[in-house]
């Protein structure tokens, strides 16, 4: 991908957000308030109460398309949408899992085809479960799926956002790795067994974990928003990806404590069955090749001092 341009809307941008509640939702939802945009959540039923200076219109997307009066003034979309991943899969689970990124993607692209006139640019959310465990296999956008529930989802999730490029929207598909923040995800999982002495590796720990600050995410959305030619897949990684082992140690080292416990393989996979395999112990080595050639820059490129400031809030 070559360098993009960074494209400074000079009025107020109307944004409408999907998963505008959810941990990254909020982070984004503050930054870009502060920037000045407007915006518009789609929100489950439920889930207003997000404040005066926010629009919202409800949109359950396991059951229709979101309101077209909701999408017709927006000039960009960002669609972070989904049933957590994180919890035991059962078949009803796998279902919600799917149909909320895949049928509900198709949903949004589908109302945006019926607007006489329509947002510039989609973002939409995917994984790097896209890419399945792969070991010690450098990954970047080029690399082919993996094998599994979780890759399938994520090329099926990704197909239907690509779209709308045909009816005329930029469309980047951010391939999300772990996202870490001490309000939310895998990093408020596991603060507390580790301030208590209680932490250590998953499995044999030898395990690839590609993650990114929360804040380096939200710019990297904001940037998404606004880099002419910055289109595709884009993995939403920090530059420096690390074994879970050294995850675990870095993480006991920041909050000065000992990571002397770890959790064997096998009860990881008698307590969360088969999303053990697929997310806790899968080996995910990615890079961010396309942000980086586009000219996006992270602000936490290294895992000790994105934990250093994370647990400094």
């Amino acid at each position: 991908m070559s360098l993009a341009t960074e494209v400074q809307w000079r009025d107020a941008v109307r944004i409408v957000i999907t998963g505008g509640t959810g941990f990254v939702g909020r982070r984004l939802v503050r930054r870009l308030i502060r920037d000045g945009h407007v915006l518009h959540l789609l929100v489950r039923p439920g889930r207003t109460g997000v404040g005066p200076s926010v629009e919202c219109s409800v949109w359950d997307v396991l059951a229709g398309e979101p309101p077209g009066e909701a999408l017709a003034p927006a000039d960009a979309i960002v669609h972070l949408a989904g049933e957590p991943v994180a919890q035991r899969w059962t078949p009803e689970t796998k279902r919600r899992i799917r149909d909320s990124r895949v049928a509900a993607t198709q949903r949004l692209v589908a109302a945006l085809a019926r607007l006489p006139q329509r947002p510039r640019v989609l973002v939409c959310a995917s994984a790097v479960g896209y890419y399945g465990s792969r070991g010690d296999e450098i990954l970047t956008e080029d690399s082919s799926p993996g094998r599994g529930f979780l890759p399938e989802v994520c090329v099926a999730w990704e197909r239907a956002a690509a779209e709308a490029e045909a009816l005329g929207l930029r469309v980047v598909r951010l391939r999300i790795g772990i996202v870490l923040g001490p309000e939310g995800g895998a990093l408020a999982r596991m603060l507390p067994p580790f301030r208590l002495g209680a932490g250590g590796r998953l499995g044999p720990g030898s395990q690839w974990m590609s993650w990114i600050h929360v804040e380096d995410l939200v710019d990297l959305i904001r940037f998404a928003l606004t880099a002419d030619g910055f289109r595709g897949a884009v993995n939403a990684v920090a530059p420096n990806p690390v074994r879970n082992s050294e995850f675990t140690e870095t993480l006991a080292t920041v909050l000065r404590r000992p990571a002397l416990v770890p959790t064997p393989a096998l009860a990881l996979r008698v307590l969360f069955g088969e999303m053990a395999e697929a997310v806790l112990l899968a080996s995910q080595r990615v890079f961010p090749r396309a942000a980086e050639a586009a000219g996006f820059s992270f602000r936490y490129p290294g895992l000790a001092s994105a934990l250093r400031n994370l647990l400094a809030e």
